[in-house]
């Protein structure tokens, strides 16, 4: 009976424990990544990572969420360190995990992304049937290689990576934090799901993020990610590429080439099937676009 007893007791503090730990975790809200830059790390991995700036007068968003619901949880933790408004919001690129959320302010909010990602946003809401629900927002404001936002005491740079990880990328530079918001460019640890785009662009874009006096990276999903991290996902794409080049000069099939590459060190990222995000079918996108280039 004492056993029992004491087993019990065991079982509540253990209990209390994980709740104690629980409403901590909840309570720390976004990560502080610079002078007054958070990023939102999403806990559902069908949504994207939010970046955000408060500055003096407003608050400028990067990539809003999956949907209005996704993007309240960052407005929560926005709202946990300022009441400003938030004026800017920028996507990354058109997929939904990025854009979706844009409807939560679109009423006060300028939308920003590269003009192809307007274009592309546009062409699937009109699509028969829909490929976007309704609902979407595409950007008010667009751009073509870059745009300066001067949010006081602070300037953003929002640069396009022309075709990567789709065909009308862009990342977000804050000079001050020493910090990029990248989008789906860079995942930390992980396998990307790759659109039509241009690995080869891809790789010289994350060279061009490490040529910048840059500590800290906001990925499009993941944890927040350093130099290293960078370093290990841009190795990746690398090598992957010149495996599917060295077996497609060698008259591979592209079933045959999902088959033939090796993984390597890079055997710890994450993969995902059901996003056709994982090495063989990296390897099946560089081989198309090796065979059918888009620049």
């Amino acid at each position: 009976m004492t056993r029992l007893v004491a087993k019990s007791w065991t079982l509540l503090l253990l209990s209390c424990l994980l709740q104690f730990a629980t409403q901590v975790t909840l309570a720390q809200g976004p990560q502080k990544i610079g002078s007054d830059l958070y990023a939102c790390i999403s806990t559902n991995d069908a949504s994207a990572n939010s970046t955000f700036l408060v500055g003096k007068d407003a608050v400028l968003l990067v990539d809003p969420g999956l949907n209005p619901t996704e993007a309240e949880k960052c407005l929560t933790e926005i709202q946990s360190i300022s009441k400003l408004p938030i004026r800017y919001v920028i996507n990354t690129h058109y997929h939904l995990d990025h854009q979706g959320g844009n409807k939560l302010y679109a009423p006060t909010a300028d939308i920003i992304s590269t003009t192809w990602t307007r274009q592309r946003t546009i062409e699937m809401l009109k699509s028969v049937p829909p490929h976007f629900p309704s609902s979407i927002v595409p950007a008010t404001i667009t751009f073509e290689r870059s745009l300066t936002v001067h949010l006081d005491p602070y300037t953003v740079e929002v640069v396009s990576a022309g075709p990567a990880h789709t065909l009308g990328d862009a990342y977000v530079y804050f000079p001050e934090q020493k910090a990029i918001a990248t989008g789906d460019l860079f995942l930390n640890n992980s396998c990307p799901a790759m659109d039509q785009g241009s690995v080869k662009n891809w790789i010289a874009t994350l060279n061009a993020f490490l040529n910048l006096p840059v500590d800290t990276f906001v990925p499009g999903h993941f944890s927040v990610g350093s130099r290293s991290d960078v370093m290990f996902f841009r190795d990746y794409l690398v090598d992957l590429t010149a495996q599917v080049s060295a077996l497609a000069a060698a008259g591979d099939s592209v079933d045959q080439v999902k088959k033939d590459v090796k993984a390597g060190r890079f055997s710890r990222l994450r993969q995902y099937d059901k996003y056709d995000a994982t090495i063989p079918d990296n390897a099946a996108s560089i081989y198309d676009q090796l065979r059918h280039p888009s620049q």
